[in-house]
């Protein structure tokens, strides 16, 4: 018997959406990091983007576990002798709170071409609305 290996035309996708509302940031990363991945699929290929869409809401509402939310720190760097900026999770969830998910979940995909593939299939928005109603995303299965 040969073994399976899909190819393009077998990829089907599908659109799922999830409610951060009072979740865990890195609990729903690894979940969504999983769907974005194709690691949910029974064909999954490691060489290959096999993932689903995912639309996730409410990230302003999203939740840290113990002291997080007062000490974690987002760092950026220019590239420059001194060039270090550190913003804290309170100020970055005032200003970006799409951006705290975004780098969550982006951190857990490979750090390649394909990783940044998977990347653009991920959709955050801050409140509840989002644009994607056409493509009926269901809701993310709890046991992905």
């Amino acid at each position: 018997m040969r073994t399976y290996s899909p190819s393009a035309k077998d990829i089907t996708r599908e659109w799922f959406v999830v409610d951060a509302e009072g979740q865990t940031l890195g609990r729903l990363a690894t979940r969504v990091a999983t769907v974005l991945r194709g690691k949910h699929k029974p064909t999954f290929t490691p060489h290959m983007d096999m993932g689903d869409n995912v639309v996730i809401v409410n990230a302003d509402k999203i939740v840290l576990t113990g002291n997080k939310a007062e000490q974690k720190l987002y760092h950026g760097h220019s590239g420059f002798p001194g060039g270090i900026r550190s913003v804290p999770f309170a100020q970055m969830l005032a200003k970006k709170p799409t951006d705290i998910v975004e780098k969550a979940v982006k951190g857990m995909l490979p750090k390649n071409k394909l990783g940044n593939a998977m990347g653009k299939k991920l959709k955050v928005y801050a409140g509840p609305d989002h644009p994607h109603a056409a493509q009926q995303p269901k809701p993310l299965p709890d046991h992905v």
